[in-house]
């Protein structure tokens, strides 16, 4: 008779091999049995979920029965090979658990990287202040499921509880955490595509509803008009980025601003068709976006720096500003990769320097750019710039003042601090106008410490 406990385990090279964790026990008994247990802000799940720690490290082990695990582990092995917004899949562990051999069962546990950052959409809005993300979390997930069928993901169960959060620059960026119903395809038909959405739809009605029982949900965030909003949004970018515009063979400068328009949405080409169409002298122009990391991609080419696509842009955005204003010194050209290296060496490594001892559990992008941030709030305020080493001053002394308890009431409508405007709750009728000084609103979102939050400068939108 087979015993008890751990029978086969599959670890990619870089991570622990989880060999000292209880596997002889279901996960739901595991408490109390594993010092390396951690809680974390996390969704609902069908299935048993636990969290453990690995120095600085943390992975989300989740069972399931065998066919079901495998599945789900190569599944998300080719999302990451396809380079999209996916949870990383670390390895996969088949073990016997019961209280007697006899009685045991093969179950197996997926493991994956816990992401960094990351928070579940309740967290979003059962705290107060935070249901100002609502536009943002929409358009999000938006912008997901488009990059997911993209690459010919069709999820199966697309929901809010499937789907982890994590700030870039003052937006959210979201990622899929449940593949157990997924299936990958070199390309994704419509009939899937849509299949998908009407499933979201459902899901996300249903997912409010559960939330809608426990807290009371922002007016702007309805229960059965918000997966709708999703698809509405989600439609507009699927147009945009596979319309077909016709071409005459004097027109070369189309293709090239089809595809500007298409990287400032942050869509990297990687091809252009140009096909006969019905009249004698016009092309239909045709393009095929590989990803929406284009301003990812060309920052880390510059600087080496990883950021998430808006941390990228509001940087690129700076180092763009100091190639001009040495062209200007200089009284001549400069070369993008000189100025790069010049914001590298003058202004993001020292101030990073500055912002380790609050750094945290936040990345450094992040962090530089709600420094960025800050001093584009200043500099409304004060109507004039202010400077970097102004605004870095100042927020680091706002952080320091944050571990103060009562800060966190300030932040959220409490008396206003002589130095920090009271937060101006925002209407569903406003949330379409531009921002203004009057409107600057500020919230929690870090699970692990108080982060400022600002609205991007149109800019950089």
């Amino acid at each position: 008779m087979a015993p008890t406990g751990l029978t086969a385990i599959q670890i990619r090279q870089g991570h622990p091999d989880f060999l000292d964790l209880p596997w002889q026990l279901p996960l739901a008994e595991w408490e109390g049995k594993s010092a390396r247990l951690v809680q974390v802000p996390r969704g609902l799940s069908r299935h048993e979920v636990l969290f453990v720690s690995y120095g600085k490290a943390i992975y989300a082990l989740k069972e399931l029965p065998p066919r079901v695990g495998q599945r789900e582990y190569e599944v998300l092995r080719g999302l990451e090979e396809r380079g999209l917004p996916a949870v990383v899949a670390v390895g996969l562990v088949k073990a016997r658990t019961g209280a007697e051999p006899s009685e045991a069962e093969e179950r197996s546990v997926l493991i994956t990287r816990f992401l960094d950052g990351s928070l579940p959409y309740r967290t979003l809005f059962m705290n107060q202040g935070l249901e100002r993300y609502r536009e943002r979390l929409l358009d999000a997930m938006a912008s997901l499921l488009v990059r997911l069928h993209l690459g010919g993901f069709y999820w199966g169960d697309c929901s809010l509880s499937n789907t982890l959060f994590r700030r870039d620059a003052g937006e959210l960026q979201a990622y899929a955490v449940d593949a157990e119903t997924s299936e990958l395809h070199e390309r994704l038909s419509d009939g899937k595509r849509l299949h998908d959405l009407d499933i979201m739809e459902e899901n996300v009605a249903g997912g409010l509803a559960d939330l809608a029982a426990m807290v009371p949900l922002p007016p702007a965030l309805d229960v059965f008009e918000t997966g709708p909003n999703i698809r509405q949004r989600y439609e507009r970018l699927w147009e945009e980025i596979n319309k077909e515009i016709p071409v005459t063979p004097h027109e070369s400068y189309r293709i090239h601003e089809r595809i500007r328009a298409l990287n400032d949405l942050g869509f990297s080409v990687g091809e252009v068709d140009l096909v006969a169409s019905g009249e004698s002298d016009h092309l239909r122009m045709r393009t095929i976006v590989t990803d929406r990391n284009y301003h990812r991609h060309q920052l880390h080419g510059l600087t080496g720096i990883v950021a998430e696509e808006k941390q990228a842009t509001l940087l690129l955005n700076e180092i763009q500003e100091l190639k001009a204003t040495l062209a200007k010194e200089l009284n001549r050209s400069t070369p993008l990769s000189t100025a790069a290296y010049r914001w590298l060496e003058e202004r993001y490594h020292p101030t990073i320097q500055k912002l380790q001892p609050v750094k945290g559990g936040t990345d450094l992008s992040e962090l530089y750019c709600q420094v960025l941030e800050h001093k584009w709030f200043l500099s409304e305020r004060e109507k004039k710039d202010v400077g970097l080493e102004r605004a870095l001053e100042d927020y680091l002394e706002l952080r320091k003042r944050q571990k103060d308890p009562v800060v966190p009431a300030l932040l959220l409508g409490g008396p206003a601090s002589p130095s920090l405007p009271r937060p101006v709750e925002i209407s569903a009728a406003d949330e379409t106008q531009e921002p203004t000084s009057q409107r600057e609103a500020m919230g929690l979102f870090d699970h692990a410490e108080v982060d400022l939050i600002y609205p991007i400068p149109p800019q950089v939108k």
